[in-house]
């Protein structure tokens, strides 16, 4: 039956930027789909594996700074360790800085750039390695952004990092399909998160936004609950390289 290749039963899932907003709202979904999760995020996720572990799966959290691709290689063998084994890794850990363009410092670059893509590639490679070990293939899901396809105002450093999480994408999907490896990416709309706190408190600025979405709402964690679920699981085995945009028709209109 269809809904079978849906199920993530047996599978353990590495979730960053775990503790709140879409990288919880993603934990939980692949959880009820059966997925045991590994949270990583620089700081404690107790609300998370509160949820997780009411769904009857297993939540083992690792507090880490992903600023850094120092510990990627050590969370993939903790990982193992404690479960065995590794099917997902969900990239969700980002950041954003707000300025003019004219303005904009060298240190919101980098910091951005780092986290937004450069960890993202590092952390993929080193689960890459683990599913090519394990011999048996595995799923990547990065998060992108409406500004993978557009250029944005005051966010320069976001706008590259979010274009290169795309282009990334694309390339490890290339490479790593032969190892039965899928690689692709979701691209939320604009959603109700942290990310978007300055912009919804600006009445202006939140209106012209909601004014373009044609749902006519800002987006919400759980709307990425089945897109991450089919793209983790064995419906999505021929999609590869593939940026899915949930945008309430953002970039329809």
């Amino acid at each position: 039956m269809i809904i079978e290749q849906f199920s993530l039963q047996g599978k353990v899932a590495i979730v960053t930027g775990c503790s709140r907003g879409l990288g919880q709202g993603m934990a939980i979904a692949l959880a009820e789909a059966g997925a045991d999760i590994l949270g990583v995020d620089y700081m404690a996720a107790p609300e998370t594996k509160e949820k997780v572990e009411a769904i009857g799966k297993k939540f083992h959290h690792i507090e880490a700074n992903l600023m850094s691709i120092d510990k990627l290689e050590d969370i993939v063998k903790e990982a193992v360790s404690v479960y065995g084994h590794v099917d997902l890794l969900v990239n969700n850990a980002g950041i954003i800085r707000r300025e003019d363009a004219i303005n904009f410092s060298e240190k919101d670059w980098d910091d951005v750039m780092d986290i937004n893509v450069k960890t993202v590639f590092f952390f993929s490679q080193a689960v890459a390695k683990q599913y090519i070990a394990q011999g048996t293939g595995g799923k990547i899901i990065n998060i992108a952004s409406m500004l993978s396809f557009q250029g944005g105002v005051r966010v320069p450093s976001y706008t590259a990092s979010k274009s290169g999480v795309m282009g990334i994408t694309r390339l490890m999907a290339n490479e790593w399909a032969k190892h039965n490896i899928n690689v692709n990416a979701i691209a939320p709309g604009y959603m109700a998160t942290d990310n978007t706190a300055a912009l919804r408190s600006d009445e202006q600025r939140s209106a012209d936004i909601l004014g373009r979405i044609p749902a006519e709402r800002w987006g919400l964690p759980e709307d990425l609950m089945g897109p991450i679920v089919f793209l983790a699981s064995k419906a999505s085995d021929y999609v590869n390289g593939y940026t899915l945009a949930v945008d309430g028709g953002w970039l329809a209109r």
